[in-house]
């Protein structure tokens, strides 16, 4: 991590940085941010002496790092308008520094969770693009169970429904043991069920039983007798599915999902062209949960 400094006061600056290198980061000093305008590092320490239009200029340039500000008074200049501008951050003169360097951390974990969280939602945005919304039934409800053998589908419709409602979309798998106490400490948000057609019949009483308290999208294959909101989107031939193109597992697993009700086993490894002991493989590999 390399850190600029920008201060005019020389010792100040130089006490930062003697603290700094012995914390083993790179530095650099510079008396103003004119001086500093061609700089290139992760964190800017910024002293707010400067005059505001080459501050402004130096903070519009440089607010996609972490510029934390130096400042001896709180005001609209020193603080409020620098802020605005794209500094994340201040700090009062004269600062420990391990104040200062708990500050620069937690700035860098909020930076890692913002491109993380930008890079998941451009993938999730390019794997739904082949559905069109318009055709899909929205979820209305905080208790909602999607039934479908889509599960492109169900993401899309659970996303959408958190993000246009602003809401924080909690994944949950019912065969995970920890479950309840996932639920029990995020009782606030809105939980994403997967899995629940793997369990065992008393299982699926008690999950259902459980989450009744708490918000909720259930998905299943089949379905449920219960008084919750109801979508049912049943996909016949998913190859259908405009610009949707299966992999050799995917396009196994979802005939194993679609005909295992239908066929016997020995009849529908036949037609997979499987053994009857790679069919129960697969159902293991899948975590696919057959009626009995």
């Amino acid at each position: 991590m390399k850190i600029i400094i920008v201060e005019n006061e020389l010792y100040l600056a130089q006490s930062i940085a003697s603290k700094i290198n012995q914390h083993g980061f790179e530095f650099e000093i510079h008396r103003s941010p004119k001086e500093a305008m061609e700089s290139d590092g992760d964190v800017y320490l910024l002293s707010t002496n400067a005059p505001n239009e080459t501050l402004h200029s130096f903070i519009q340039k440089y607010k996609n790092k972490i510029i934390i500000l130096m400042v001896n008074y709180i005001n609209n200049d020193t603080v409020g308008e620098p802020i605005k501008l794209g500094a994340i951050d201040y700090i009062l003169k004269p600062f420990r520094i391990e104040e200062l360097f708990r500050k620069i951390e937690h700035y860098q974990e909020f930076q890692k969770l913002k491109n993380k969280v930008s890079f998941f939602d451009d993938y999730m945005d390019s794997k739904f693009k082949s559905l069109e919304s318009e055709n899909l039934e929205k979820i209305t409800s905080k208790q909602s169970i999607i039934i479908t053998n889509n599960q492109i589908i169900s993401d899309k419709l659970a996303f959408d429904y958190a993000k246009t409602n602003n809401y924080n979309l909690v994944f949950l798998s019912s065969q995970n043991g920890n479950w309840k106490q996932q639920i029990e400490q995020k009782a606030n948000e809105i939980f994403y069920i997967n899995d629940f057609d793997n369990l065992k019949k008393s299982e699926k009483e008690n999950v259902l039983n459980e989450i009744s308290k708490f918000n909720f999208i259930l998905v299943s294959n089949n379905d449920l007798e219960t008084n919750y909101e109801k979508i049912e989107i049943l996909v016949k031939n998913r190859l259908g599915l405009q610009n949707d193109i299966l992999t050799i597992d995917e396009y196994t697993q979802q005939m194993i999902v679609e005909f295992q009700s239908k066929y016997p086993d020995t009849e529908l490894s036949k037609k997979l062209g499987m053994s009857r002991k790679s069919l129960w493989e697969k159902r293991k590999k899948y975590d696919i949960y057959k009626k009995k």
